[in-house]
């Protein structure tokens, strides 16, 4: 393969992907992985890491904390997915994505092994950043688990610190139909004798961690537990946050991540901070503040309740489960607008009984389908939609569903594109 876009042709093609084809790409244990690492020489024990897992959050906080370590002055590899718009957004250091070079020298010089394998798209591509990140020789790196904790090809590193956020009900037909089932596939990632956080307490799963923290001699915090953030104000620039711990020690932050919920994600945030300061880390409280003032810009993070235009005035957001829609809503609930135009799609795999009932019934809906073979057709899910009240019609693509809301759109209105990652992709993509 000559160049970077047959590469990727290649990954997608002829490797089983769950984006495309869903819970039939999920390899329920680890062998592939370690197997393509063994012939990588395991560069994953070649850098220290920070694992981080959990069903909302992960990607932000992710983000968050490459910023803020790179802003330290440490050089910071971040491995996320999925991607929205490049495959190389999944893997960078420092900011930048791996390069395509990269990309084609590692498959072409590895493609008997990978053939031999017969990996799936995401077990590659945790080994090729891997493999990248150590011949980068990086300082830290921050991996964002893919799916679940416990089974998921992240989790063969040792790191520093692990990090687990909010847990919430998503992907259940691998995860487990309770909040305890799903709680304890995250909590896979806690490792022996190595510190974890989890960003919040709730009830129901905490004791999963506890229990699952001392058969490992882990040390377990609780970030909620130890501080308590409230946002102060939001303008078009910054999230300002007031964030104070038991002893009622307060700083402010802003944030240029918009969304509300970033308030649970820096609790968290802060806490991995503060572990791996006595860690022998040098992290500076105006290195914390400047990361967090330009993770987007720093790492190129989109979807997270960015504003994509003014007139008309869109919104996006990658939430697309039931935690997510809540914290969309909670969003939209402090935006001024006169009609809500809401262009919306869906996997096939997605549970909508825990999604649809939330959505606003004044909204105007324009289903659509992203352009894979896991999506929903436009008309399922619109007409689930209409058994609870919703009203809008069905569009198929995500890019005539979008010209749709744009053609209906009225002064003072605003256009809302989520439910899923891929109907965001593909708006951001059609935008550029």
């Amino acid at each position: 393969m000559h160049n970077f876009n047959e590469v990727i042709e290649y990954l997608y093609a002829r490797l089983p992907m769950f984006t495309r084809d869903g819970a039939s790409a999920y390899k329920k244990d680890l062998d592939n992985t370690l197997a393509l690492l063994q012939a990588l020489g395991n560069p994953q024990h070649k850098f220290k890491s920070i694992h981080i897992a959990g069903t909302n959050g992960k990607g932000s906080s992710s983000h968050m904390l490459a910023s803020v370590f790179s802003e330290a002055g440490y050089k910071t590899a971040l491995y996320t997915s999925p991607h929205l718009l490049d495959f190389r957004e999944r893997i960078r250091v420092d900011g930048q994505m791996v390069d395509q070079q990269f990309v084609v020298d590692f498959v072409n010089t590895h493609f008997a092994l990978i053939e031999q394998i017969q990996p799936s798209f995401f077990e590659v591509t945790v080994a090729m950043a891997f493999d990248f990140f150590a011949k980068q020789q990086v300082d830290i790196a921050i991996i964002e688990v893919g799916l679940g904790g416990r089974l998921d090809s992240t989790n063969v590193i040792q790191p520093l610190v692990s990090l687990i956020t909010n847990i919430g009900f998503d992907h259940m037909n691998m995860l487990g139909n309770t909040l305890g089932e799903i709680a304890f596939e995250k909590a896979g990632i806690i490792k022996k004798d190595t510190p974890v956080i989890v960003s919040e307490y709730n009830v129901e799963t905490a004791p999963i961690f506890i229990e699952k923290a001392k058969k490992e001699n882990a040390q377990l915090e609780f970030a909620s537990q130890k501080l308590q953030s409230v946002i102060q104000a939001v303008n078009q620039d910054h999230l300002a946050i007031t964030v104070s711990d038991l002893q009622g020690n307060t700083e402010q932050y802003a944030l240029d991540l918009k969304g509300t919920y970033q308030a649970k994600n820096i609790l968290g945030v802060l806490s991995v901070l503060d572990k791996i300061r006595t860690l022998g880390y040098a992290i500076p409280l105006e290195a914390i503040k400047s990361g967090l003032s330009k993770v987007q810009s720093f790492t190129g993070l989109q979807g997270r309740w960015q504003t994509l235009g003014q007139d008309p005035f869109i919104i996006c957001d990658t939430g697309h489960n039931e935690d997510g829609i809540r914290e969309v809503l909670k969003n939209l609930a402090q935006t001024s607008f006169k009609q809500l135009h809401f262009v919306i799609g869906a996997m096939k795999d997605k549970d909508l009984g825990h999604m649809l009932p939330l959505l606003p019934k004044d909204a105007r809906y324009y289903f659509s389908n992203p352009n894979m073979p896991r999506a929903m057709p436009s008309e399922e899910l619109a007409a689930a939609a209409h058994q609870l009240g919703l009203k809008g019609a069905a569009y198929g693509p995500v890019t005539k569903a979008f010209d749709a809301a744009k053609e209906a759109y009225q002064d003072g209105d605003l256009i809302f594109v989520g439910g899923s990652n891929f109907v965001v992709s593909e708006v951001l993509a059609y935008m550029k």
